[in-house]
């Protein structure tokens, strides 16, 4: 018998979104492979009959469920899907007896762990299950359909390629042997620091307060994570971030090696006025470069929609919703 943690979850609705009358929300647990207890919101659409369609949701890297992924899955949960929207391993309400470390291998179960638990949900029809992520967890979405071949569509939206940031920094702007080994350098003597201490130091969330100075991906993120738009006290963004050694791993472990073998259908949406946009184009790039499987990728540039525009919404309401119900249906059918 597979043993689950219990977990102390918020049952008042603490969401940065409001919520919707046309569905049902749940608090529910699972477990990944490594024993770790995951929370999730699980949002089914009201008078459902039959196996649904289902998604799973997770992102952004270093926010929690009562954010964007919570407003994704209630939104396509309005539409007929029976989604969850969850928190990684070590954050948010989730198990894991380190807080805040992230990890590729980790992180990529969690997605997978996620298809598990709707697979095997009375109310989820286990041959049409899909995933969403977001920013950070856009990569690890498309690492995962590269991995579980139980996926049939995959959405990633403004994605981040963790591995690639870490090791080659914003822009690619660090991307030599010497930036990486001062880097690695950094880490492995951090880590001592930190066991002197007795306890792990954490590497700051958002600048607050925002610098003069301070570059307009900054601004963006300060306007998501740092204000009512989307603040959440149990969002790392939002407070104090990652530790310091969180992404140690990500430097040696890019995730996207094997993108050009998904199988399944991949929808990659990005505003085209973010900073992150390289990410997908890139991954769109390198994913349908010299591969079988192209007929069902698809790349979507939002016009002068930026970063954080595709958490909420922005101002301009611009996330496709109709476009990833058309996506979900298409390929969940």
């Amino acid at each position: 018998m597979i043993k689950t943690e219990t977990l102390a979850l918020t049952q008042e609705w603490d969401k940065t979104f409001p919520r919707s009358e046309k569905v049902e929300h749940s608090k529910v647990t699972f477990v990944n492979r490594y024993g770790i207890t995951l929370a999730a919101d699980l949002y089914a659409p009201k008078n459902a009959e039959g196996k649904l369609p289902a998604i799973a949701v997770c992102g952004p890297f270093g926010a929690v469920k009562e954010q964007c992924s919570g407003l994704y899955a209630q939104t396509m949960a309005e539409r007929g899907f029976l989604t969850v929207a969850f928190d990684p391993s070590f954050t948010g309400e989730s198990g894991g007896n380190v807080r805040y470390m992230a990890s590729p291998d980790i992180n990529t179960e969690d997605f997978m762990a996620a298809v598990d638990f709707l697979s095997l949900h009375e109310k989820a029809d286990p041959d049409r299950i899909g995933i969403i992520g977001i920013c950070g967890w856009g990569g690890m979405a498309l690492n995962t359909a590269a991995l579980d071949t139980r996926i049939r569509a995959t959405a990633a939206m403004t994605m981040y390629d963790m591995t690639r940031v870490n090791a080659k920094g914003y822009f690619d702007a660090e991307d030599s042997e010497e930036a990486r080994y001062q880097k690695r350098a950094a880490m492995c003597a951090r880590r001592l620091e930190d066991l002197k201490a007795g306890e792990y130091r954490l590497g700051g969330g958002v600048a607050d307060p925002l610098p003069e100075d301070a570059p307009f991906f900054v601004r963006d993120y300060y306007d998501y994570y740092k204000t009512g738009r989307g603040y959440h006290p149990r969002s790392l963004n939002s407070n104090g971030g990652w530790n310091v050694i969180g992404c140690e791993s990500f430097i040696n472990q890019p995730i996207l090696r094997y993108s050009d073998e998904i199988r399944s259908a991949v929808l990659i949406v990005h505003g085209d006025r973010a900073h992150s946009c390289y990410f997908s184009r890139d991954a769109y790039a390198d994913m349908t470069r010299d591969s079988k499987y192209t007929e069902n990728k698809e790349l979507l540039l939002i016009p002068g929609a930026v970063h954080t525009d595709l958490y909420d919404g922005g101002r301009d309401h611009v996330i496709p919703f109709d476009r990833l119900d058309e996506f979900f249906r298409r390929y969940l059918h």
